[in-house]
């Protein structure tokens, strides 16, 4: 095992939380220093874009065959809305004198350590160059400016992370929940493209020092502590033509064009280091690869049955704060519809070219036509003998669908385990039904320690998926960071590291909080 795995595996096991400890985080907490949700650069050219808010007409259920839906021109109201759709304000809360941002993409604490940026080299659209989105003003500032006639490569969307922002509430197990936020936003950027009638690729290739180049990441422009780190490259397909992407000519133009701006504080005080993060950053960092594009078999879709458009499930989406623990069972068709919807063969998962590794055990509190208990859907067919016998004997491994790969394991009711196990959260036990995500977990980082990040953006993405489709039954979901890890292994009788739980989603019936008064996302916008 060489150092970096060493430090990735390591760093997994000292954020676990228990029964008797939580991971290491902050002793106090000054909600009025709270960092800056919004990034801003000074000394950069502003593009403003179109007013946002506009409704698209494609349903949500349209979104299944996204073939179907016809594409919008590549121009600036239509890059706007993609930008708004996948990362922009959806709403604003208002208590008292306090008012808080609720954006499309979800973040833990709603801290929002992801930061998006567009790199453009259609020069009928914007100036080329490297842009950051700023989801409060919804505009761009231009950070760089490509020097070279370019060929058109069509639109990049880059993705990093500001670690502190979620280490100053979270501590050690921030660096998880940053991976989270960057899968929820590749969800959210899918969901958006899709209502355009565009799609989302990823191109596998790309080192972490690669996009820290194109995104100026690397230069000195970032305030001590407040850097951020590089994680992903998106490639937009409008499906209107253009060159094959071009990595090294990317680069060039990056490394030669013009530079503008220099990062804003974020504007809080740095009472704790975290130096573990950092530390874990390094050793998971990614390389340049070349990796095989997989695909999934076919599975028959189920289909949805809600009638509202994508961007009003988009822009509606909530996380729950609390379930009524006496709601109603959930149909059963509406929760078979939200599992077929995060199988590998969904449309949602069409960007995620890399086979599943993340399987789901799901505790049952109140679906229709189901027991109360413990279930699992093995996300891939070829892992379910080696699930089986990784967890407990006493599971009996009974099919219960034919349109699904979901198994009965254990008849009971497991309110109180799932409570108990979701860091004594009601929410996990109030709902329909929580699940834990469960990660190919050992031999994966053994293989590439930077592969830790992807399992944690796979579970962002599987939860991106059920925060619409519970939107879209009438319903809500709640992304669980905090959990028992070692006590979810127990519980299913995991003994080693061979699978790990990485992430914990609920969907119920909200209790909504008529002390909070709801203001439109852009409504401080002049118009």
């Amino acid at each position: 095992m060489n150092k970096q795995t060493e430090t990735v595996l390591s760093y997994h096991n000292r954020t676990k939380h228990s029964l008797e400890r939580y991971a290491k985080g902050p002793e106090s907490i000054d909600w009025e220093d709270q960092p800056d949700q919004f990034r801003h650069f000074s000394g950069c050219e502003i593009v403003t874009l179109p007013k946002p808010g506009a409704e698209l007409d494609p349903l949500f259920a349209d979104l299944d065959k996204p073939e179907s839906i016809p594409e919008k021109p590549l121009n600036l109201p239509n890059t706007g809305l993609l930008l708004e759709l996948a990362f922009g304000l959806s709403a604003w809360k208002q208590f008292g004198p306090s008012r808080w941002a609720l954006r499309c993409n979800p973040s833990s604490g709603n801290l929002h350590p992801t930061e998006a940026y567009l790199v453009c080299t259609n020069d009928a659209l914007i100036k080329p160059g490297v842009y950051h989105y700023v989801s409060h003003d919804h505009h761009l500032e231009q950070r760089c400016r490509f020097s070279n006639n370019l060929p058109d490569s069509g639109l990049l969307i880059g993705l990093s992370s500001v670690h502190w922002r979620e280490a100053w509430k979270y501590g050690e197990r921030a660096f998880r929940y940053c991976q989270h936020d960057i899968g929820h936003a590749l969800g959210a950027l899918r969901y958006a493209a899709a209502t355009l009638g565009w799609s989302v690729e990823l191109p596998a290739e790309w080192s972490d020092d690669d996009i820290a180049k194109l995104l100026g990441l690397d230069r000195d422009d970032f305030k001590k502590q407040e850097h951020e780190f590089p994680d992903i490259i998106c490639r937009i397909d409008t499906h209107t033509g253009g060159e094959p992407l071009d990595t090294k000519v990317l680069l060039e133009a990056a490394l030669s064009g013009e530079w503008f701006g220099k990062a804003d504080s974020l504007r809080a005080y740095h009472m704790y280091k975290w130096p573990v993060i950092d530390e874990v950053s390094i050793a998971a960092s990614k390389p340049r690869t070349e990796e095989p594009e997989w695909k999934a078999v076919q599975l028959p879709i189920i289909k949805s049955s809600c009638t509202k458009t994508a961007s009003q499930i988009i822009r509606q989406r909530r996380s729950a704060q609390q379930f009524d623990g006496k709601m109603p069972p959930l149909p059963q068709t509406d929760f078979y519809r939200m599992l077929a919807a995060v199988m590998p063969t969904a449309a949602a998962f069409d960007l995620w070219r890399w086979p599943p590794k993340i399987h789901l055990f799901i505790f049952i509190h109140r679906v229709e036509g189901l027991a109360p208990g413990v279930y699992a859907l093995p996300r891939n067919h070829d892992v379910l003998e080696t699930l089986q016998a990784a967890t407990l004997a006493d599971f009996d491994w009974q099919k219960v669908s034919e349109a699904l790969p979901l198994y009965h394991l254990y008849s009971g009711d497991c309110r109180q385990f799932a409570k108990t196990l979701s860091c004594h959260q009601p929410i996990a036990s109030d709902s329909a039904f929580s699940l834990g995500m469960v990660a190919e977990f050992g031999e994966t980082v053994r293989a590439a320690p930077w592969l830790y990040r992807r399992l944690f953006w796979e579970c962002g993405l599987i939860g991106q998926t059920l925060y619409l489709e519970a939107e879209a039954a009438g319903l809500r979901g709640t992304g669980i960071g905090c959990y028992f890890d070692d006590s979810v292994h127990e519980l299913l009788g995991i003994k080693d590291d061979k699978f790990q739980s990485l992430y914990h989603f609920t969907v119920g019936k909200p209790v909504e909080d008529k002390r909070l008064e709801t203001l439109a996302g852009y409504g401080h916008l002049k118009t």
